[in-house]
Parts: structure tokens; C-alpha cells; sequence
């Protein structure tokens, strides 16, 4: 983790996502250099198919963006001693209504590891069942149904533009395809 490496460190923001921080880093050469960093509680996105083969995507309004972005269901393990398949289950159940009977790991690993602590756990949600939490208060979110064909042809015609989203479902369709030729 950033903090522990760092010689000094200096928090120069909080917010209830994610704390800035300054400070004097040492590299593995020996060099002291000053740089910044965003330490971020780590995170789960989901890829929801339905018994149809079809995928569960949201279009969710992202300011910072500018406006609606179509994404995969997604969050921050932000709950007591939560775990990453809980916390894409409570995902599930806030943003599409559904949870997973089989929740299958996909991927984990770091977002924007130059400058960014944020580690996301990639998932799988199959045999959907309805179950419904209320959404977070600062969230607006439709739902949209898409083949995976049809989310391919989003992605390469930059309808979807969330990296997490387009690598979710490319590591998704390549895992089912995988299954089925297993059968």
C-alpha cells in the first residue's frame, strides 16, 4: 500500500470514496521523489446473464462523465468486514433487482495504478433470482437488456465506454464460451 511505503504523507483530501494524499516516496533505486495518491476501499463489478444468455447492463447517470453511461452493476465494498462476492450480491440486488445463484471470479486487480489504490473483483451472475435493496440515494439507474453480440457492437462503436464494463464482458463471454465447450 501506498501509505506504508511512503516517507512522509500528507492527507490533502477526504471524501466518503476516497482520501488524497502528498508525500515523499522512496523508489526501488534509492531515489526520493514527491507524488500524489488516491487511496480507495476496494471495489466488485458484476456481469448479470440471464437464463437467456442475455446481459443485464444499467445506464447510469455519471457526472463527472457528463452525463448517462451503460455499465456493468458495480460498487465499493463500503460495508463492515464485507466481502467481495457479498458485496456483488448487495450490488446486484440495489442496481438491477436481481442476485446471483452462482457468482463465478472472473478477475481482480488494480483500476488506474498510477496514482490509484482502487482494486476491483470481477464477477460472473449467473441463475438470476429477484431480489430487491433500495438503490443508493445518489444513483439514477434504468435498466438495459443486450445480447452479447449487441454489447460487442456498443463497445466498438463507443455506446459503452466504461473499461470496467467492456472488460467485463469480454472476460465474461470468453468464460462461457469456455463452459460450453467443456460440455
Amino acid at each position: 500500500m501506498a501509505e506504508k511505503s511512503a516517507l512522509t504523507q500528507k492527507l490533502v483530501y477526504r471524501c466518503r470514496i476516497f482520501d488524497v494524499y502528498e508525500g515523499d516516496v522512496r523508489l526501488p533505486d534509492g531515489r526520493i521523489v514527491q507524488q500524489s495518491w488516491v487511496l480507495h476501499r476496494p471495489c466488485i463489478a458484476v456481469v448479470p446473464v440471464t437464463p437467456e444468455g442475455k446481459l443485464i447492463l444499467i445506464e447510469q447517470y455519471r457526472h463527472a462523465t457528463g452525463g448517462m453511461l451503460v455499465e456493468i452493476p458495480a460498487g465499493n465494498m463500503d460495508r463492515d468486514k464485507e466481502d467481495a462476492a457479498a458485496c456483488a450480491q448487495r450490488e446486484l440486488a440495489e442496481e438491477i433487482g436481481f442476485q446471483a445463484g452462482r457468482l463465478v471470479k472472473l478477475f481482480e486487480g488494480y483500476l488506474v495504478p498510477g496514482y490509484c489504490s482502487e482494486y476491483m473483483h470481477f464477477f460472473l451472475a449467473l441463475d438470476l433470482f429477484p431480489a430487491t435493496l433500495p438503490p443508493d440515494e445518489d444513483e439514477f439507474i434504468r435498466l438495459k437488456t443486450v445480447s452479447f453480440a449487441e454489447a460487442e457492437a456498443m463497445i466498438r462503436d463507443q455506446r459503452i465506454v466504461d473499461v470496467k464494463t467492456a472488460l467485463g464482458i469480454q472476460m465474461a463471454k470468453a468464460l462461457l464460451a469456455e463452459e460450453k465447450r467443456q460440455l
